[in-house]
């Protein structure tokens, strides 16, 4: 389906100042997060060059997992705000990419593929199948099956020749140095995945193969006894020497698998304590100076301006995951809403730039635009706003509420039951890389694994 410009489809949208938020009144916080949405939605051009190769990407230098975070984002934004503009937009972009499996294995994008980027576009698929959001093309199958399809690839890659088991970073042998290392992003993803399917399908496989998961990236590390959240290890080694370099997006990830895993056993305990205790943890991403309390920042990159473009959307999904922890997990709500509380007032400001005071930048500890902004900065700022809503918003649908809509969206929950999913399992046929695909891998967590020696090494 071809979209016009998606301006013309926000020119009503109200173009509230960021920085003159009001956290306290939800006209503000909406018209601040529309304001934030449509200026989000400037970087994308896709609809209207409707092109393969354009449509649900985003400009260089973003790449295709960044788009499907972007996607989730704006997913959010549809469901916390109640504004659909963008809902026909959104739709085609997923759907444009469920690839010939219809498992979001993208043969245009398998240069750029890996283990984690698969799982940031399962997540958007996720949001749209916990909240029934339309699906209107009968070629193609339900959110919900798409989203098990993406699982059932993701499981046969779970590699127990090192590390004792554990998903490598990347998925194809051209991306060599992501074959020998295994992240907690790849492995956090497919562990809230598994949570999330276990809770929107009722199936028990899901539910042990998070408990594996989670259980795998304890004993090895990734997870340590305070719950901090590593990025990972070399297989090579065995996964012996873990690289401590930490990452928001991590926490965030692991963090809203364990809340729903403990909304899904009815308040088991033992998740209660593991969400309790990433929470807890998250506290190193926030208050870089005693004037920026309660703040969030990235801070294995922001205070030394190494961030990457990549980087500087890892906020965004720490915001995205503790306000959706808030759903599953209400205890975790009066911590949540002091961190991000702060955060959305100190985001708001920094989104002070451009001719018309609403572009953001990255820092949001400067009290306000700093001139760098970007994609993953507005998107940074839109998740941490919008969530301010979360509360008022209809929770993620479980098991006996998910359907296949093709309407009208926020279909409120029913009793009836799921629409029939396949089941999980453990040997599927993977899928094989296109000798056609073209692609570049571009490294980052190499150089920073000397970053990091250095900052061990200057600040020890």
């Amino acid at each position: 389906m071809y979209i016009k410009s998606i301006h013309a489809a926000a020119l009503a949208a109200a173009f509230t100042p960021p920085k003159d938020i009001n956290i306290n009144d939800q006209t503000s916080v909406r018209s601040v997060a529309s304001t934030l949405a449509y200026e989000l939605m400037a970087w994308y051009t896709g609809n209207v060059t409707n092109t393969p190769e354009t449509i649900a990407v985003f400009p260089e230098p973003y790449y295709w997992w960044e788009a499907g975070a972007a996607w989730g984002a704006m997913l959010d934004y549809s469901h916390y705000t109640g504004d659909s503009s963008y809902d026909e937009v959104i739709t085609q972009a997923l759907l444009s990419q469920v690839g010939p499996k219809f498992d979001f294995m993208m043969p245009l994008h398998f240069g750029s593929e890996g283990n984690d980027d698969q799982a940031f576009w399962s997540f958007a698929i996720l949001n749209a199948a916990e909240r029934n959001f339309p699906q209107p093309d009968d070629s193609i199958p339900p959110w919900l099956n798409i989203a098990e399809n993406i699982w059932n690839t993701m499981v046969a890659r779970w590699n127990e020749s090192s590390c004792g088991g554990g998903l490598a970073w990347q998925i194809f042998p051209s991306n060599p140095n992501g074959m020998n290392y295994k992240n907690s992003v790849s492995n956090g993803g497919f562990f809230q995945m598994s949570a999330r399917l276990a809770r929107a399908t009722g199936n028990d496989t899901y539910l042990q193969w998070a408990q594996k998961v989670w259980d795998w990236s304890e004993k090895v590390g990734f997870v340590d006894g305070d719950f901090n959240v590593y990025d990972g290890a070399d297989s090579k080694g065995n996964c012996a020497e873990i690289n401590k370099l930490s990452f928001s997006y991590a926490q965030g990830i692991y963090m809203y698998g364990a809340a729903v895993l403990y909304n899904h056993t009815n308040g088991d305990k033992t998740w209660g304590d593991r969400t309790s205790g990433l929470l807890k943890a998250a506290d190193s991403y926030f208050s870089p100076y005693k004037n920026a309390t309660n703040i969030m920042y990235e801070h294995a990159c922001e205070p030394y301006e190494v961030c990457n473009n990549d980087m500087k959307s890892f906020k965004g999904y720490l915001s995205r995951f503790m306000w959706a922890t808030t759903r599953m997990m209400p205890a975790t709500l009066p911590r949540v809403q002091t961190l991000l509380n702060a955060s959305a007032i100190a985001a708001a400001k920094a989104c002070s730039g451009g001719e018309n005071g609403t572009v953001c930048g990255q820092k949001w500890y400067v009290g306000g635009y700093d001139g760098v902004p970007g994609l993953g900065q507005q998107m940074t700022a839109l998740e941490t706003v919008q969530g301010l809503l979360a509360q008022e918003a209809l929770p993620p649908f479980k098991a006996g509420q998910i359907k296949h809509v093709k309407g009208a969206a926020n279909t409120p929950p029913t009793t009836n039951p799921a629409t029939t999913s396949p089941s999980p399992t453990a040997s599927p046929t993977p899928t094989k890389r296109s000798n056609a695909a073209e692609g570049v891998f571009v490294e980052w967590r190499w150089a920073l694994l000397a970053l990091s020696s250095f900052l061990v090494m200057a600040f020890a």
